[in-house]
């Protein structure tokens, strides 16, 4: 129950399995953060195939995977570190966030099956999970970000409704995931203002879990993979333009 010893690989309650799902992420937040020139160092890609793992005492460690098959817990990403040195490093790490997110969801729910959590023990475990900012959130900067735009939008508040989504679009340019105390701090209707929203270029529905950004021309929301523009390259944009309006303002 303290979170060191053996207990803290078997929890049993929702919230002895929120702790443990804390801890790592925690440990693996500092790998990618405060402790990330180490944790580059040692995702060495002439080594063989190398995981990030993080531990309920809130330490991170990079290793190789479990040889037991199969393992006692679901295994994190195989082969980080051969990415490393081909990829911009912000690109790198949010990368290695997102797998460390989706190996956190994996543990948790593990113990949840493991131990018989019914139905409303999952939601509740999934409802205290998402009261947190993801690590890929923390990582790339969205989840303080997001804080901003609050700030900027109660302020603006007596300016017409669609100004809003503007400071949103201007300001960050990025359409992160968001957790649910984050929704809470931001407008409640803006899920309800982008759940109908199309890519301009694919034409698929808005999805809160697809990285997205926003024309500041057009006004028009992409896809980040459809516009060839990633998290990382997004921050250093002022003022996107699509390519349809890049090309418009090209032309003579």
């Amino acid at each position: 129950m303290d979170g060191g010893g053996g207990a803290q690989y078997n929890p049993r309650t929702v919230e002895e399995v929120f702790r443990d799902f804390k801890g790592r992420r925690a440990g693996m937040i500092r790998a990618l953060t405060t402790d990330v020139e180490e944790f580059f160092q040692q995702c060495d890609p002439d080594k063989e195939n190398l995981c990030l793992y993080g531990y309920p005492n809130e330490q991170w460690e990079v290793n190789l995977p479990a040889e037991e098959v199969p393992p006692e817990l679901p295994e994190p990403a195989l082969g980080i570190n051969f990415a490393r040195d081909g990829m911009q490093e912000k690109d790198w790490l949010s990368l290695v966030a997102v797998h460390s997110d989706a190996w956190l969801l994996s543990v948790a729910f593990y113990f949840g099956a493991r131990f018989g959590f019914d139905k409303s023990d999952r939601k509740r475990l999934f409802t205290m999970i998402n009261d947190l900012p993801s690590i890929y959130e923390v990582v790339s900067g969205s989840a303080k970000k997001q804080v901003k735009e609050k700030s900027s939008v109660s302020n603006n508040s007596s300016n017409k409704s669609k100004s809003n989504s503007k400071v949103r679009g201007s300001e960050s340019q990025t359409k992160f995931p968001k957790a649910k105390d984050e929704e809470e701090v931001l407008d409640e209707e803006d899920e309800d203002e982008h759940g109908e929203t199309l890519c301009g270029a694919c034409g698929e529905n808005y999805a809160s879990d697809e990285f997205w950004i926003c024309c500041d021309i057009c006004e028009k929301w992409f896809h980040g993979k459809c516009v060839k523009i990633t998290p990382a390259r997004a921050e250093h944009i002022k003022q996107y333009k699509c390519p349809s309006c890049s090309n418009k303002r090209a032309r003579p």
